[in-house]
């Protein structure tokens, strides 16, 4: 099975929500929408499970147009953030519910809501009413009813935001495996890149609208096409500052001048975009030194084992991420560091040039 989206589109009265889509997945892939709040992965699955009407394109599954063909005749389940279960069925039939409408046998029915169950830890709460659960609880129980469906297409639209860090590790692991070998076509939508990057699979990046990039998801996130993935597969935001090069000068958006031409040797002379993930960002005390960028501390976050320091540096404000607790004080004097080896280099249009040398996965990665 395969579900191809054509040149698909979708408008708003004037507003152009989704612009000119074209996607292929095939059965038995993990496949991510990445992308922030509104750049349209919500839309774009209700466009896949015929929830919403396209406006533009066609939409095939096993090669036939599905534009007609309405939800509940679909082989398709969706998972929201905000989770939907019945409230007065306990857990059990909630989980049940889909397979009792398919008139399955009881054995078979309860085979998979056993297994479901065992799975996304709901064993102890099979006799509740959605009433009497957490909203975690409730979320595994949606996550449940659209496993044991068994369904060609499976959309996940941010299922695991409302659970803990332990079972979302745990579930971002098991969830692919599970759908793989059902032969399911696996959609997740997230807002996370550190997610995608657990996940694997295939990442398209979604831009207002736009798919931006797609490929295999530690190749889209070291060598993003464009100056918009790479915004997307970036959290906190790339750090970013425009160029211009003229002979062996570089000067910046607000017409400092740089006594190093390193960010874009080997380039000709033009308008260029630098940019740079947190990770490169090396900050540190005032040093006069003539490659360093000075700034002003404006806030510190700390979170356990790092440490976000945001640098405010004229013309833009840098983010660095420091290993440790940094307590670096809101007004305090710093400066950032760049390696020209670990930047991104973008033309005047937004289309990466030059990505950074060996460039491994970010820590990010391992943060929930």
């Amino acid at each position: 099975m395969s579900l191809v989206l054509d040149h698909v589109g979708l408008t708003v009265g004037q507003e152009v929500v989704i612009n000119d889509v074209s996607l292929t997945f095939e059965r038995g892939t993990m496949n991510v929408l990445l992308g922030p709040t509104l750049s349209g992965k919500t839309t774009l699955m209700r466009l896949m499970a015929g929830l919403d009407k396209l406006t533009a394109g066609t939409i095939h599954v096993h090669g036939k147009n599905v534009a007609g063909i309405p939800v509940r005749r679909r082989s398709v389940a969706m998972v929201y953030q905000q989770f939907v279960n019945y409230p007065s069925l306990t857990v059990y039939e909630n989980i049940a519910s889909p397979l009792r409408v398919a008139g399955l046998p009881k054995a078979e029915i309860e085979d998979r809501v056993t297994e479901a169950s065992r799975v996304l830890r709901l064993d102890p709460f099979l006799d509740r009413l959605p009433a009497q659960l957490s909203g975690g609880q409730q979320q595994r129980t949606a996550i449940a009813r659209a496993l044991v469906k068994r369904a060609e297409l499976v959309l996940l639209d941010e299922p695991l935001a409302n659970l803990d860090y332990k079972l979302r590790e745990e579930l971002r692991e098991e969830l692919p495996r599970l759908f793989a070998e059902s032969g399911t076509i696996l959609v997740y939508a997230t807002t996370e890149p550190a997610e995608a990057l657990l996940l694997g699979g295939t990442t398209a990046t979604l831009w207002q609208g736009r798919v931006t990039q797609i490929g295999a998801t530690p190749l889209v996130y070291r060598k993003p096409a464009n100056i918009d993935a790479a915004r997307v597969f970036s959290d906190p935001p790339l750090n970013e500052m425009g160029v211009t090069k003229s002979a062996s000068q570089v000067t910046l958006s607000d017409g400092r001048a740089l006594t190093s031409d390193a960010l874009l040797a080997g380039l000709p002379d033009g308008a260029y975009r630098i940019g740079f993930r947190v990770e490169d960002a090396r900050i540190g005390p005032p040093t006069g030194a003539t490659d360093a960028f000075p700034g002003v501390v404006s806030v510190t976050e700390i979170s356990g084992s790092e440490s976000f320091v945001h640098l405010d540096v004229g013309f833009a404000t840098w983010v660095s991420l420091v290993l440790g607790v940094h307590d670096w004080q809101p007004g305090a004097a710093a400066e950032i560091r760049i390696d020209p080896r670990r930047v991104f280099v973008f033309d005047a249009a937004g289309l990466l040039l030059r990505a950074p040398e060996a460039m491994s996965v970010s820590p990010l990665a391992v943060m929930a």
